[in-house]
């Protein structure tokens, strides 16, 4: 099946963890930008996402990414993307350069992500706090594509409730420099509108 043009509109739910951890483990990034660093360290956000139907798409995400800037323009690198839609995947590489690929998922008590049977990564949401009213996003992502620096807009709003996620990585997995860490803080973007994409 034939993935859907840009942009994507897409709804659902995000569970959404930041991480501080040695710039020594930083995963390649695409020419043209640069971490961004605190304290000497890049900050790199894990996400969960359920896209849920009346989007383009539903299927599950998880995704690693990391802070950046094109010169002192902030920007966001996905370097680590695992999805359950080959639309989704195929979508995702042609039209912005996001390294997409396959998993399996298991979405419930325990969020789970395993590659050809082997574990990614899981985690156990608790939520503590909802913040009152819907909250705007807006953000570019930079990918190598065809030879370029891609940059796409992403525009969202959602409702935001504090969260803690524990999160087991596999040390010897894809996500392996994130196990051991604490996140510096967790959210989940609950019923967010996201548009991936320019506007047509």
């Amino acid at each position: 099946m034939p993935y859907p043009p840009e942009p994507w509109d897409l709804r659902g739910q995000l569970h959404l963890s930041l991480w501080r951890p040695p710039l020594s483990t930083l995963p390649a990034l695409p020419s043209g930008v640069r971490p961004v660093l605190l304290g000497g360290r890049p900050l790199v956000g894990t996400a969960w996402v359920d896209y849920e139907p009346g989007g383009v798409l539903s299927y599950r995400e998880l995704l690693c990414a990391v802070a950046v800037r094109q010169g002192a323009r902030p920007r966001v690198s996905i370097t680590d993307i695992w999805v359950d839609s080959p639309e989704s995947r195929d979508g995702g590489r042609a039209l912005w350069g996001i390294p997409k690929d396959l998993a399996e998922f298991e979405f419930g008590a325990t969020l789970r992500a395993r590659l050809a049977g082997a574990l990614i990564a899981e985690s156990t949401v608790v939520p503590r706090r909802r913040l009152p009213g819907r909250w705007p996003a807006a953000f570019s992502t930079a990918q190598a594509l065809a030879g370029r620096l891609a940059v796409t807009p992403v525009r969202s709003t959602s409702a935001v409730e504090l969260t803690r996620v524990d999160t087991t990585f596999a040390p010897d997995g894809p996500l392996g420099h994130l196990a051991g860490l604490r996140p510096v803080i967790s959210l989940s973007l609950r019923d967010f509108r996201l548009r991936f994409g320019p506007r047509r």
